[in-house]
């Protein structure tokens, strides 16, 4: 079907803000579903790239990476799902299907990935993401959400949460022994890292520039320590207790300072994309066999085991719904950290023209 409608809100310039936005959505394809979209979360990504900080942004751009629908139309050969399901929609909605990544359902780190925003499809067009009226998706990318979870708490999962969850899934592996986790970053992700890392029954020390959140991460999140990186003797006292690290920041930050919270062969796994370059001392991993690497979103099989745990768990996220018309105001705020933890829109709720 061709030339169907969809209203989103899009950037058009560097100065990321967002204003109604009319475009036309691609064919359906026989494999593709017609999404009606319900709810989208707001990520720090989509700040990068609404002022262009991860170039090259294509504009009009229409963000949202973490989309909640309803679908409304099934391509002819679409047999798992149908029309009136509630699903999920992350980061990429496309890749190759032919690589080694493809095949070993590792479809997140294809080098040929679409990806949900600022991405191009194979017709040269580009793509829009969730804060949009209606999607069009192949049905490989699109997750089924548990009936026990309430769709505007599933939206943060579908970045935000499978992002610390694959990492965390590697670094625990099934292991029955309880390991000390560090969750360096306590925002989208990293409260959801937490949150994660606690039901897979670690040990979590949330590492922050400043105790401003010591009480939350303590009382709400149920992390076991709090430990302020700026404070140069409770750093030192905590050295050489941690297995691993995740690094949640999405700006520049030190992680220098972090390194010797690791023990030996300890493993910092960064997930934040800071758009500046991150420094450390060469010696201090060499000397203690310390490694750091990157994890990428994670898979759409990872998703769905991401949305299973949760409801059997039934753990909830910490989220503050919004309209669309207070958008830019959410990115001010989620700027400078003023969201506990996430927000989401309430697209279907919202006068998007």
């Amino acid at each position: 079907m061709e030339g169907r409608r969809a209203i989103g809100w899009a950037a058009r310039d560097t100065s990321g803000l967002l204003s109604p936005y009319s475009f036309n959505l691609r064919k359906t394809g026989p494999e593709d579903v017609v999404l009606k979209v319900l709810y989208c979360g707001i990520d720090h990504t989509d700040l990068h790239q609404m002022r262009n900080e991860i170039p090259s942004t294509i504009y009009p751009l229409v963000p949202g990476h973490e989309v909640v629908g309803e679908i409304a139309e099934l391509g002819s050969e679409v047999k798992i799902f149908r029309v009136g399901d509630k699903v999920g929609v992350g980061c990429i909605i496309g890749s190759c299907g032919e690589c080694s990544s493809c095949k070993s359902n590792k479809e997140n780190y294809c080098t040929n990935k679409i990806f949900t925003v600022n991405g191009t499809y194979q017709d040269g067009t580009p793509t829009h993401g969730g804060f949009s009226s209606a999607m069009v998706v192949h049905q490989k990318f699109v997750v089924r959400i548990p009936e026990k979870l309430a769709p505007e708490q599933v939206a943060p999962l579908l970045c935000a949460g499978v992002t610390a969850y694959s990492p965390l899934k590697q670094f625990f592996n099934g292991s029955n022994k309880v390991l000390r986790v560090g969750i360096l970053g306590l925002g989208g992700v990293g409260h959801l890292g937490v949150i994660i890392a606690k039901a897979m029954g670690h040990h979590v020390s949330v590492i922050s520039s400043s105790g401003n959140k010591k009480e939350e991460a303590l009382e709400y999140l149920g992390a076991d320590s709090f430990l302020v990186s700026s404070d140069s003797a409770e750093m030192e006292a905590a050295a050489g207790s941690l297995d691993y690290i995740l690094d949640t920041v999405p700006a520049l930050h030190n992680i220098q300072a972090c390194l010797s919270l690791l023990k030996i062969e300890g493993r910092l796994v960064i997930v934040g994309a800071s758009p500046q370059p991150l420094q450390f001392i060469a010696s201090d991993l060499i000397v203690g066999k310390k490694t750091i690497g990157g994890s990428f979103i994670g898979s759409m099989e990872e998703t769905e085991e991401l949305l299973e745990f949760w409801a059997e768990k039934g753990l909830t996220t910490m989220i503050e719904v919004a309209k669309m018309d207070y958008v830019n105001k959410a990115f001010e705020r989620m700027e400078r950290n003023d969201v506990r933890y996430r927000f989401v829109l309430d697209v279907a709720g919202s006068k998007l023209e």
